[in-house]
């Protein structure tokens, strides 16, 4: 039986959120013998490796970039290294389940900052959303409460910073080729976690070590490929909403591996994010379809 587009491209998504959780887990394993630049920079090698392995082969290093699609670039790759920083060390010492949950408010975010800096329209009722979907982010921060420390504000920050690039990357014209961004943002993070690495005591790695890493690169690949196939298949309203499997994959992982599971008003905030990002995202969808008046 041949699966429809739309079938095809959430399924694809769902992988891509799969596998960059899973990605996540890996690398949280790791966390607990070894430093953190260390670990960001033999990812990083690899990941960059494969990408650019990719860009030569699709003939895209030789793209011609405008001035002022190099600044955009510019943008998106700073707050990409910004994005790893803050995020893998919010991972690192926070329950994955908490953190993932708190980067799933990066629809709405995205949606306010399209509609506070690229001037894009964003009606009342996700305006509504977003407010009530910040209050669920709190909830599963809960500022003040036992659980809040500085990763907690890593973790916003690391939303912070994806929310930049992503809308960087809408102003980006459509003759940049998006494997050449990719690219210029992973060498970006390679450089950035490079001079880290030169001030931290590097601890020595067996094969196993070895072995876990190499699945952590694989599956960050794996995610990227399946994200960049997932946008390619099917209507982008009705696949968008499956990138919240990842959360279900986080509180897999962390019950199975970690032994975590989040406490009830982290589940309540999630529930809360989740929901006002689906709203969100049915409502793009619906305004998209409407008619434009003649």
């Amino acid at each position: 039986m041949e699966l429809s587009p739309n079938i095809r491209g959430a399924l694809l998504m769902t992988g891509s959120m799969t596998a960059f959780t899973v990605n996540d887990g890996f690398m949280k394993v790791l966390s607990e013998a070894f430093p953190f630049f260390q670990l960001l920079l033999l990812r990083s090698v690899l990941t960059t490796t494969f990408i650019g392995l990719l860009a030569w082969q699709a003939g895209t290093l030789k793209a011609q970039v405008a001035r002022g699609d190099w600044r955009l670039m510019l943008i998106r790759t700073v707050a990409e290294v910004g994005a790893a920083y803050f995020f893998l060390n919010a991972l690192f010492n926070m329950p994955i389940a908490n953190v993932t949950a708190i980067i799933q408010a990066l629809p709405l975010t995205v949606t306010l900052g399209a509609a506070l800096v690229l001037k894009e329209p964003v009606g009342w009722r996700r305006f509504i959303a977003i407010g009530i979907g910040f209050l669920g982010v709190m909830l599963i921060v809960r500022p003040g409460g036992e659980g809040f420390s500085l990763y907690s504000v890593f973790a916003l920050l690391a939303v912070l910073c994806v929310t930049v690039r992503d809308l960087a990357a809408r102003r980006l014209s459509s003759d940049v080729p998006s494997l050449f961004v990719a690219l210029t943002a992973a060498i970006g993070v390679t450089i950035f976690s490079s001079i880290g690495a030169l001030f931290v005591d590097w601890e020595p790695m067996n094969g196993r070590d070895l072995a876990l890493l190499g699945c952590a690169a694989l599956a960050i690949i794996g995610g990227y490929l399946f994200s960049v196939m997932a946008m390619r298949v099917g209507e982008i309203g009705f696949v968008a909403p499956f990138r919240y499997s990842s959360l279900l994959a986080a509180l897999f992982l962390g019950l199975f591996v970690f032994g975590e599971w989040p406490d009830g008003w982290t589940q309540i905030g999630a529930i809360v994010v989740v929901t006002t990002g689906l709203f969100t995202l049915w409502r793009e969808r619906r305004l998209a379809r409407k008619p434009k008046p003649a």
